[in-house]
């Protein structure tokens, strides 16, 4: 079988969280992942938080779009990468953070899941 050539590249470049309140949501992204934050800079309708890989990660509150239905999404939408699973586990709760599971171990693979602010579900795993 020949596989056809295209211009996408095969990784993922951006994800986007549809959130209600952008400033909250900005605060609460940037203390979960420890980041320092300018909270002038946070303008509606999107905000880019800094992370250290090559996808991106998006806020956005679709200020401009009239239309836009928000839904908060009860499947993982994607996971964070924590060394000590249980650190991770510790540091959401202390934090009030609403946990969705509990951790599951498969082997030497944990993960959990847990919500943002919005209802929408995130994950931790440690692999």
């Amino acid at each position: 079988m020949k596989i056809a050539s295209s211009p996408i590249n095969s990784k993922i470049n951006n994800v986007f969280i549809h959130v209600k309140d952008l400033k909250k949501s900005v605060e609460w992204y940037c203390n979960l992942l420890g980041i320092s934050r300018n909270n002038d800079s946070v303008e509606s309708p999107v905000y880019n938080i800094p992370v250290t890989s090559e996808t991106g990660l998006t806020l956005d509150d679709h200020t401009f779009d009239p239309n836009f239905i928000f839904k908060p999404s009860n499947n993982v939408l994607f996971n964070f990468y924590a060394k000590d699973i249980d650190e991770a586990y510790q540091f959401i709760k202390s934090n009030n953070i609403a946990i969705v599971n509990e951790i599951e171990r498969i082997g030497n693979f944990a993960y959990f899941n847990f919500q943002d602010p919005d209802g929408n579900v995130l994950m931790i795993c440690n692999g």
